[in-house]
């Protein structure tokens, strides 16, 4: 408002050269203001668009493409503010112009809301520098800013109106206190979201284990809960607020997606260590689903009660894989090894009895 006044007059010797008619004088400021609005938007257009286009990056050039309006209408607002100063007093000028500047409030909130959508869709695209905001957290930081903005504005608006602001304050604050405390499961799930999406320990498409035993491939990760797909395809969802409280084993996770299979096998003592060794390794590098790098290995892990335990160590691409694989494995591990006459021992006991106890007869009394 300073501003204005300052402008209106600097502006009011200027018009009485023209005539000391009021409207007059406010229909030249609107053409004058309509002119310069038209002007400034045009040396956006040609000029300053010129030199942005001529970077590497677009966000420039988006800039320029979303401020053109905002400004046009703005010097449009400010030139009716004035002409409204010259033709109106009391009251109606009052009206007018707390609807002027309801409009500016609108069509900047516009422009913040644009702005913000465009720079966070950008920091989703460069995951190296901005790891928080990704494809999966853009939705909730976008809906966050929306929110924050929309408060804002409407906050000004209420200023522009001369409105106190601090009785409406005081009762949102005691209606947040009695929703929070009725809906606080709710708001634990929210916020366990909100950490889930923003410090990823898993994403869609990661087979997870969880500390109750069940294991499924991620579906969904939403606001109140998260949703798994177990290989009986029999999905569980489950409340955010526990996963963010529990432990979590994902399968997928790690440099690579790449999953090792552990096949403990037992062949019976007296067996050629080499031989075994061979057969094994054999089988690991002519299953097609066993990756070749990291290349399969065999281990001599134990001695066991009635075996020689070896275990045979191979990676699949995806931890999916790992039933299908193990079958294949197994099955060919018994193939060859009756083909190779290597014995698979099987648990058994002796029991020797030295001798048997004698039979007493009954005194007689």
């Amino acid at each position: 408002m300073e501003q204005l006044a300052t402008l209106d007059s600097k502006l009011k010797p200027f018009l009485h050269l023209f005539s000391g008619n009021h409207y007059l004088q406010a229909l030249i400021i609107l053409i004058c203001g309509y002119l310069v609005a038209r002007v400034f938007r045009w040396s956006l257009t040609s000029i300053i668009y010129k030199l942005t286009h001529r970077s590497r990056t677009t966000l420039d050039d988006q800039f320029i493409e979303l401020v053109r309006n905002p400004v046009f209408y703005s010097i449009l607002i400010i030139a009716a503010s004035i002409a409204a100063s010259l033709v109106l007093e009391g009251h109606p000028e009052t009206i007018i112009l707390s609807l002027l500047k309801t409009a500016t409030i609108i069509i900047w909130s516009m422009f913040i809301l644009r702005l913000t959508r465009m720079l966070l869709r950008a920091a989703s695209q460069t995951d190296e520098r901005f790891h928080v905001i990704s494809g999966q957290t853009l939705p909730l930081f976008e809906n966050l800013a929306i929110i924050i903005i929309v408060a804002i504005a409407v906050y000004f608006m209420f200023g522009a109106w001369n409105i106190d602001m601090t009785a409406w304050l005081a009762s949102a604050g005691i209606v947040g206190i009695a929703i929070g405390f009725a809906s606080k499961d709710t708001l634990a799930n929210l916020f366990s979201g909100v950490f889930i999406l923003a410090d990823a320990p898993y994403k869609i498409g990661d087979y997870i284990v969880l500390e109750s035993g069940e294991r499924g491939e991620v579906t969904h990760i939403g606001i109140r809960s998260t949703r798994i797909l177990t290989r009986d395809d029999v999905e569980i969802t489950i409340p955010n607020s526990i996963m963010g409280n529990t432990r979590i084993i994902n399968e997928s996770g790690g440099p690579y997606t790449k999953y090792r299979i552990r096949l403990k096998v037992g062949v019976a003592y007296g067996s050629d260590i080499e031989k075994v060794k061979t057969v094994l390794m054999k089988i690991a590098l002519e299953n097609e689903n066993v990756c070749e790098i990291p290349e399969p290995r065999v281990r001599f892990r134990s001695f066991g009660a009635s075996s020689l335990d070896f275990e045979l160590l191979s990676w699949v691409d995806e931890p999916m894989l790992r039933g299908r694989v193990l079958d294949a494995l197994n099955t060919e591990v018994y193939l060859q090894f009756q083909q190779n006459d290597i014995e698979i021992p099987f648990s058994q006991q002796d029991i020797y009895i030295k001798s048997w106890p004698q039979k007493t007869e009954a005194k007689e009394e």
